[in-house]
């Protein structure tokens, strides 16, 4: 049978590991309005993967498998935190900020306007993950969020 082409259409998917994926899932829905796609079941009830998207991106999930990893843990609780931050942008920040929390994230930074022209907070999700929501609330001209960097000392 062949492929079709929408099989193998280009795509650039984070892909998040938490302790427990099903309550993740549940949590995404409340929190962003994420909307699941699929569900793979694997060993002792864990989610050997999962799919859904939020704002229309594709995001991947599954339960964390040490024994794939070299059997180490690949949680950002396990690690320690994590290096990347998922950027959600759009309309209605105050709205799409108190859901999260309300869905029971925590504050990293809180929503306020930036020099760049957006209103900009940090939560952290209850499985680790860092996510940024922002909503461009002013046009700004970029040789001014370079000023503005240049005198808070944010460039030398």
């Amino acid at each position: 049978m062949a492929v079709p082409a929408e099989a193998n259409t280009p795509m650039l998917v984070p892909h998040l590991v938490v302790g427990d994926a099903a309550a993740a899932l549940d949590f995404y829905a409340k929190a962003f309005g994420a909307v699941e796609m699929a569900r793979l079941p694997g060993p002792e009830g864990k989610i050997m993967h999962a799919a859904f998207q939020i704002n229309g991106a594709m995001v991947f999930l599954n339960d964390d498998f040490p024994e794939f990893c070299d059997g180490r843990s690949s949680t950002p609780v396990a690690l320690g935190g994590s290096s990347v931050t998922i950027h959600l942008h759009g309309p209605d920040v105050e709205g799409r900020f108190q859901r999260a929390l309300d869905a029971g994230a925590t504050v990293v930074n809180p929503l306020e306007d930036q020099f760049w022209g957006d209103r900009y907070g940090v939560l952290r999700d209850p499985f680790g993950h860092q996510w940024s929501l922002a909503e461009t609330v002013r046009e700004v001209d970029m040789n001014e969020v370079v000023a503005q960097m240049a005198e808070s000392g944010q460039m030398s």
